[in-house]
């Protein structure tokens, strides 16, 4: 009997250890189940049942509504250049001002870029420097449709372009706003296509107003930003919490082409009266008098017999037979205003009489030779900037 009860037990074990063995073998996970001690049965989370209100100080309805209006632009032009060749020529200072990869070493050359949608019959505005020399100009919408664009006009003085393409069912354009309502510590967004990734938005606030000096444009008045501006922003908008078009991108101050928190905008202001008056005539017309101007310093002041606050321009130079020649100026003439209002130096006279219409006439106050002296002049036509 004990025997047998023996026999019984050895052949259990044995059946036992043939199973663990099969188990082991084919499914091992099935073992490992039965060693993982269960720590907490279930997990309760706390999650947010209001929905459909935005966050805190989000600027959502803002970017809503002004961003179906910017556009993405593609251009293309073809290389005559042998392979390898680079262009020795090209513009290589630390404004970056020209936004995109372009690829010397690639037939045909491509470049991106942004635009901003601003009227119902596809009319675009966009940088003069992203649309330059292009062949093809190609834009994308928001909803990925994609029409060839016509250039009306552009004024590389001031660094904008007008487009218009032919679409139906376009989206809303954006609203302008006023440069009146901009001030200093104002959040505000641009809105690009950044390395071409697609419609990105970036905040920050107004830096400065009134930039010039800056040596990018001729005319310089921009909106400076520390919102993040990157290559393909150029041409984008630059909204306010409103949603409306302040400004348009146009360049960073970069030594590595990427963004460190000074970007440059062309105030709001300025892309309404460049664009009216391209859709006007296709071009811009300026006023011109024909000198060539110089900063007075103290003591250059001081050399010409002026006292050393003395603010104007000293005329290195007169066109012969040109406006200001007709009108009396004279080579060594200090310039201190047109039509009372002062002239502090040569960007400011440049301004004070770009504004004025060819045939207009103008006030001028002059020292020559220790001597004030008025002068009226009829301003000309500025010459078209040469390419």
């Amino acid at each position: 009997m004990l025997n047998r009860l023996w026999l019984l037990f050895a052949q259990a074990i044995t059946i036992l250890l043939a199973a663990w063995f099969i188990l082991i073998t084919l499914k091992p996970d099935w073992l490992a189940q039965t060693n993982i001690t269960t720590i907490v049965d279930s997990v309760t989370l706390k999650e947010n049942e209001d929905s459909s209100n935005l966050s805190p100080g989000s600027y959502h309805e803002a970017v809503k509504k002004s961003m179906p209006a910017v556009v993405n632009i593609f251009t293309s032009k073809n290389s005559n250049k042998p392979a390898g060749s680079k262009d020795k020529n090209k513009k290589t200072d630390r404004f970056n001002q020209f936004f995109f990869g372009d690829s010397p070493d690639s037939d045909p050359i491509s470049s991106l870029g942004s635009g901003v949608l601003v009227s119902p019959e596809g009319v675009i505005i966009t940088n003069h420097h992203v649309i330059s020399d292009a062949d093809e100009i190609e834009v994308a919408l928001s909803d990925n449709r994609k029409f060839k664009a016509k250039v009306v006009g552009s004024d590389p003085e001031t660094d904008i372009a007008v487009l218009k393409i032919d679409a139906k069912q376009l989206p809303s354009p954006i609203t302008l706003g006023k440069i009146d309502s901009v001030h200093v510590g104002d959040v505000v967004m641009a809105i690009g296509n950044p390395f071409g990734v697609g419609e990105t938005v970036t905040s920050g606030i107004v830096s400065a107003m009134g930039r010039d000096h800056v040596g990018i444009n001729t005319f310089e008045n921009f909106i400076q930003t520390d919102a993040a501006i990157n290559p393909g922003n150029s041409g984008g908008a630059l909204i306010d919490t409103r949603g409306n078009l302040i400004g348009i991108n146009t360049a960073i101050y970069s030594n590595n082409g990427g963004s460190m928190g000074i970007g440059f905008a062309i105030p709001i202001n300025l892309v309404k009266q460049v664009m009216e008056s391209i859709v006007k005539s296709g071009s811009v017309t300026r006023g011109w008098i024909g000198v060539e101007p110089q900063n007075v310093s103290p003591e250059l002041a001081e050399s010409l017999g002026l006292t050393k606050d003395t603010r104007g321009v000293l005329l290195s130079g007169v066109l012969d037979q040109g406006p200001g020649d007709r009108g009396g100026l004279k080579p060594g003439d200090v310039l201190l205003s047109v039509n009372s209002e002062k002239v502090y130096d040569v960007r400011s006279l440049l301004n004070l009489i770009a504004q004025e219409k060819p045939g207009d006439e103008i006030n001028l106050k002059v020292i020559r030779k220790s001597k004030d002296l008025d002068l009226k002049i009829r301003v000309g036509k500025r010459p078209s900037p040469q390419k």
